[in-house]
């Protein structure tokens, strides 16, 4: 497919984004209502005519409309007369629906094992003394082999764990009660939740994400997170963090391509930085800054470019600044703060343009074919193609229902773990600490293979699986920060 720059808009010329320059980042910001979804919206299906695929989070439940062809107003109309666009076409974006919960979309899940224990840590709220025995747990888990897919094989280890706590003193290090209680604790407000769904098998890969359509558009990933987001918000940002590791540890290096290999769109971005560690700010920069090399492209979305940390924030090169409000001190300090990022412009008063922006009106700056980010100016953004607004219910369930992943995930398995193997350990325990007198018979011989046998099968399907990866986790979800 041929790779032409994308139409953001028109100011006195028109702007486009350099696809090779996309992996470049970006930002799209701006207050409630002033057309941040549309912006991201007309992106996200410019990528797909690009054929590079692309995921992102339909927060409010307006982004669904992607995958239906829009439909002629008068008020586009109007807005592409602005535009110079000539009469509009509309076309939809082929559409692949997540959810956690399984009810807008294919069920979406991940392992224990892969998140890894630094991740679990800040989705469990866990301090520093806290975050260090859940990582013994997980390399406990590595030493033994022991498989850990869901909620209850993590339990079942941390259970063990307390259990065992003397024993595995000397080399483990000490591991008390106190922080074993916070843990378990923890988790059991995490089930409350509903955030057991996200743990589990079937588990994404990135090969279900990296897809075309036949006709070499490449495929949207929405994940339906309404829900998610109001309900765990912190499970939401985890998830996505998950997904940027993935990226960055699975994908090899690209070089200089003349397209993105896939885009990613944080929405609400500043959830990922809420209460979040220093250590854990600094791996996200790390990846950020060197995920671009492999053909990765970030985009944030958020209200003000103050809820992204001034390290990552110079990172964003490409960038959509809609209208903030100037009512309070610190919203005030937003629109300084937006003012500043740009490359002035002689002709144009930013910061005070900020604040008079109309909706679907926003700043505009991108990055040129040297890489450098051009002076910013005042653009009325192109409308996207595709329908602006959600998909009803039955037409959501069809599309689903014809996708070719649909069956694949809708059924869950739930094969032999961590939470089945220490059953079989504890088992062989209490059988080796009954004196002999008062032993139970023995059962006659069986054809079923011993705890021991099935452990040994199970460990050699997992060597060539993606549950082989967790003994060297990725960057973001790593004991001590190797790539795989």
């Amino acid at each position: 497919m041929s790779v032409e720059p994308i139409f953001i808009g028109k100011a006195e010329h028109a702007l486009h984004l350099l696809p090779r320059m996309a992996n470049r980042h970006g930002l799209i910001a701006g207050a409630t209502g002033t057309g941040k979804t549309v912006t991201l919206q007309g992106l996200a299906e410019s990528f797909s005519r690009l054929g590079v695929p692309v995921f992102m989070a339909d927060i409010k439940g307006d982004l669904s409309g992607i995958a239906a062809a829009g439909s002629d107003s008068p008020r586009l109309q109007a807005r592409a007369e602005q535009l110079n666009m000539g009469t509009l076409s509309f076309s939809a974006a082929p559409t692949v629906f997540w959810d956690v919960f399984g009810e807008q979309g294919h069920p979406l899940r991940i392992t224990i094992a892969d998140i890894g224990p630094m991740l679990l840590a800040r989705l469990l709220g866990l301090n520093e003394t806290q975050s260090g025995v859940l990582s013994v747990v997980f390399r406990l888990a590595d030493d033994n082999g022991w498989l850990l897919l869901d909620l209850k094989d993590l339990r079942a280890l941390i259970q063990h764990v307390g259990e065992h706590a003397r024993e595995l003193r000397n080399e483990y290090g000490n591991l008390s009660p106190a922080s074993i209680g916070a843990i378990q604790r923890a988790l059991l407000a995490l089930e409350e939740q509903g955030a057991d769904r996200l743990f589990g098998e079937p588990a994404l890969s990135l090969d279900d994400l990296l897809q075309t359509a036949p006709d070499g558009r490449g495929i949207v990933n929405l994940l339906a997170a309404d829900r998610l987001y109001r309900d765990s918000p912190r499970v939401y940002a985890t998830l996505l963090l998950w997904l940027l590791s993935e990226l960055f540890e699975q994908l090899p290096e690209a070089g200089d391509l003349d397209k993105p290999r896939f885009v990613l769109f944080f929405d609400e971005a500043h959830l990922l930085f809420d209460d979040t560690p220093k250590a854990l700010v600094d791996k996200i920069e790390q990846v950020v800054r060197l995920i671009r090399s492999k053909g990765v492209g970030v985009y944030f979305i958020t209200q003000s470019p103050l809820d992204i940390p001034e390290a990552i924030l110079g990172q964003l090169g490409n960038r959509v600044q809609h209208a903030l409000r100037a009512y309070t001190p610190r919203d005030q300090k937003a629109v300084k703060t937006a003012a500043a990022t740009f490359r002035p412009n002689p002709g144009l008063d930013t910061e005070q343009a900020i604040t008079e922006l109309g909706v679907g009106e926003a700043l505009v700056s991108l990055l040129d074919e040297k890489g450098r980010p051009t002076p910013v100016e005042r653009t009325l953004i192109a409308p996207p193609q595709s329908r602006i607004g959600p998909l009803a219910a039955n037409e959501r369930q069809a599309l689903i229902h014809r996708s070719a992943l649909y069956g694949h995930f809708e059924k869950e398995i739930d094969r032999e773990s961590a939470y089945e193997m220490l059953r079989a350990h504890a088992q062989r325990e209490q059988q080796t600490a009954t004196p002999p007198a008062t032993r139970a018979p023995q059962p006659r011989p069986s054809n079923r293979e011993s705890p021991l046998e099935a452990f040994m099968k199970s460990a050699a399907r997992a060597i060539g699986s993606q549950l082989g990866r967790q003994i060297i986790r990725g960057i973001l979800g790593s004991l001590s920060g190797k790539r795989r």
